[in-house]
């Protein structure tokens, strides 16, 4: 049971007192009187103005750090820092990276939609990969031909959100095979882990069409490899056109928001 400590009544003689601090200690019981009943009609009816008042605060604080005008210049300078690096697969400059690196910093802090998991819809529909630190380098390139005989295309991604499922889309044009074009596809299912995180999950994938198919079959595995999905994904930054995110093998994914795709 719990106890409440009653102030003791005042002795009539300081109450009758004429003294100056007579009264302030009269005006300072009845305050306490009136917050200590205040409070328990807060308990009573289960609110906490001290705890809505610092959410409250919070909020309005968050708010105050989501600058349009800000966000709008950092994406400027973001994509005057991919130009020229073909989506950083085959590696960047250190300094590159760096800067890079801290614009996608800044963006995250002006996120507008902190809980993207809440709002799939702003996810839904059809992205092209404009930056990744996935890597494809020495050996690796060598052996997926991706020095001179193949050459890389889009990397397009459709999510529909009703069916929780993606397809990713990578598309490769091969010289000397009549300059043919072909698609590695790979689609994988997703689920709501958090409020910005999903758990990605591998179901297939399929090259096409079955030359190109014959050129990676040694390598397909390697392939699988640098591309395959699977894991976490948190998504740090989504808006109408851009969207940011970070796996669980530490790499950084930047999409741009395309037509929809018919994959």
């Amino acid at each position: 049971m719990a106890t409440y400590f009653i102030q003791p009544p005042i002795p009539a003689s300081h109450v009758l007192s004429s003294k100056p601090c007579s009264l302030k200690m009269m005006k300072l019981h009845g305050a306490l009187l009136a917050t200590h009943q205040l409070n328990k009609k807060c308990i009573r009816f289960g609110l906490n103005s001290s705890v809505k008042a610092a959410e409250q605060s919070s909020e309005l604080v968050a708010d105050e750090k989501i600058i349009p005008e800000e966000s709008a210049k950092i994406k400027r300078d973001l994509y005057a820092a991919l130009q020229g690096i073909n989506r950083g697969i085959f590696g960047v400059t250190s300094a590159k990276k760096t800067e890079i690196l801290k614009l996608v910093e800044l963006l995250e802090s002006q996120n507008p939609n902190p809980e993207p998991t809440s709002c799939l819809e702003k996810v839904s529909g059809s992205w092209k990969l404009i930056y990744s630190t996935i890597t494809i380098l020495g050996s690796k390139r060598t052996k997926l031909g991706l020095r001179d005989f193949i050459s890389l295309g889009d990397f397009v991604q459709s999510i529909d959100v009703v069916e929780g499922k993606a397809v990713n889309a990578v598309k490769f044009s091969a010289k000397g095979l009549n300059l043919f074009n072909g698609l590695l596809t790979i689609e994988a299912s997703f689920k709501i882990a958090s409020k910005s995180r999903v758990d990605i999950s591998y179901l297939k994938s399929e090259i096409t069409p079955e030359q190109l198919m014959n050129v990676f079959r040694k390598n397909y595995d390697l392939l699988l490899c640098i591309f395959n999905p699977e894991g976490w994904l948190e998504i740090t930054y989504v808006d109408d056109s851009l969207r940011i995110g970070r796996d669980d093998k530490g790499n950084i994914f930047i999409l741009e928001r395309v037509e929809d795709s018919t994959l």
